[in-house]
């Protein structure tokens, strides 16, 4: 079945998952939020290494700084570069993992902000336009644009001279006949099932007179609406829930998902804290597979089993297939060939029972996390991981909830 994937992995697994210590960690005892814990902390130290680069730069320029007036805008300036880093870090992280092997604990990525602003809003070849309404009359002058819009055109517009360059119809593979939007999803209505998966929420704003508040998650896609009501969780700004819902919908028509965190209250109607809204056909049409990240390692059992529906061999040959790329070929010694690349990796999987049998799953996956690297047709794909949203709330536009 198609699934989209949102605030992507969490696997209900009960609220488990001490931190881990650095000695060899029981397999058994671990799951999900030990992965979850262990990827937070990689989090941590890598924002902390860039506030003490931040901190040493800032330092070195307060020195070379003679006058005063001057030394404090440069601070000011300063003091904003850790946000700014954020991002260059996190497109550097896939060295990581091979640091933390001794930890035998598999990660995810956690972005600390959309997982949009990570992939160009995957808008790769889906724009969005709105559609506003007409201005009749003079109270309209002044009405918003929000208020305005009638409703949404995706699509996307190319130009180009016919007949194409020879370079063109070669490099692409295509056929010049049928222009550039070939291999493009039929228009039809899709049916796919959607799972929401949330971790929990930081800094909620108080709701109450106590300072305090008492979430809990409603979640609204297309004629679906769900209110978690009976678990709120009483006098919490943090709350864990680690939570997950399936949703059926159609794209196009319902694609737009609203998660939200309301304040339940014993006494009147309960009050929004926050909201946030993401466009899941973006995410499912786009070229960066953003349904189901892809994680770092293939396990056919305990806490890092794989959660695709698809196999990492089945995704390849999809995207190779969808790309025009020749391959894979998987050939001895665990090597596989795509385009004019080859990967290595094992060709060895353990069942539960400790059984080894062959498999080519290692090295599609090795391909995988490395399409980036393709010619052409490559480019980064959606790792296993979780997002950061912030809530928003229209009463209080553009502050964070």
């Amino acid at each position: 079945s198609e699934e989209e994937k949102e605030k992507k992995k969490k696997k209900k697994k009960g609220g488990g998952g001490e931190e881990v210590e650095e000695e060899e960690p029981d397999e058994s005892m671990l799951d999900w939020w030990s992965k979850y814990f262990a990827s937070i902390e990689t989090m941590k130290e890598q924002l902390r290494q860039q506030e003490a680069a931040a901190a040493e730069a800032e330092e070195k320029d307060e020195m070379e700084m003679a006058e005063g007036s001057k030394g404090q805008t440069k601070n000011r300036e300063k003091s904003k570069a850790p946000k700014d880093d954020k991002k260059k870090k996190q497109q550097s992280a896939p060295e990581l993992p091979e640091k933390k092997n001794k930890q035998k604990i598999d990660e995810l990525k956690v972005f600390n902000k959309e997982l949009e602003t990570e992939f160009d809003y995957f808008e790769d070849w889906l724009h969005t336009f709105n559609l506003l309404r007409g201005k009749i009359g003079d109270n309209d002058d002044n009405a918003t644009e929000e208020e305005r819009i009638v409703g949404r055109f995706k699509g996307s517009m190319c130009v180009y001279k016919v007949p194409l360059p020879d370079d063109i119809t070669k490099e692409a593979g295509y056929d010049p006949n049928f222009g550039m939007f070939q291999g493009i999803p039929s228009n039809d209505p899709i049916n796919v099932l959607v799972r929401v998966y949330i971790v929990r929420a930081t800094d909620l704003h108080p709701a109450d007179i106590n300072g305090k508040a008492d979430p809990y998650i409603a979640i609204k896609l297309g004629k679906t609406d769900i209110k978690d009501k009976e678990n709120y969780i009483s006098k919490q700004l943090n709350p864990v829930f680690g939570k997950s819902f399936d949703i059926e919908a159609t794209f196009p028509m319902e694609s737009m998902l609203t998660v939200a965190v309301y304040d339940w209250d014993l006494v009147g109607t309960d009050d929004l804290i926050g909201e946030t809204k993401i466009d899941l056909e973006n995410r499912y049409y786009s070229k960066h597979r953003a349904t189901c990240g892809v994680s770092q390692t293939y396990s056919i059992h305990g806490y890092n089993i794989w959660r695709d529906p698809m196999k990492p061999s089945q995704i390849l040959s999809k995207l190779c297939k969808e790309g025009k790329v020749d391959g894979p070929h998987f050939g001895p010694g665990g090597r596989v060939k795509v385009a004019n690349r080859v990967f290595t990796g094992p060709t060895e999987i353990e069942d539960e029972n400790g059984q080894k049998k062959q498999t080519d799953e290692h090295l599609a996956l090795s391909v995988l996390r490395h399409w980036e690297d393709i010619p052409r047709a490559g480019c980064r794909l959606v790792p296993e991981h979780v997002e950061t949203r912030p809530l928003l709330n229209p009463d209080k536009p553009g502050i964070e909830q």
